[in-house]
């Protein structure tokens, strides 16, 4: 199983991340809040990610990890 993990201060709540997953089981946080003021990204079922990375290659800070 694959596992995506995100740097959630440094997301900018963009949701480039979201339209990108293949699975669409990424979304920005509704109750999350970062230091910068955003609501970050988050995986809302791990269990169904398939490790495609698309999240990441899309995500323009380069703030999320995924593992296969």
């Amino acid at each position: 199983m694959a596992k995506v993990t995100f740097r959630e201060d440094e997301c900018k709540g963009c949701g480039l991340c979201t339209d990108a997953c293949p699975k669409g089981i990424l979304q920005l946080s509704k109750d999350k809040i970062n230091k910068k003021g955003h609501h970050p990204a988050e995986c809302v079922k791990p269990e169904e990610c398939i490790g495609c990375a698309s999240c990441a290659i899309m995500c323009p800070d380069c703030i999320i990890t995924v593992e296969r």
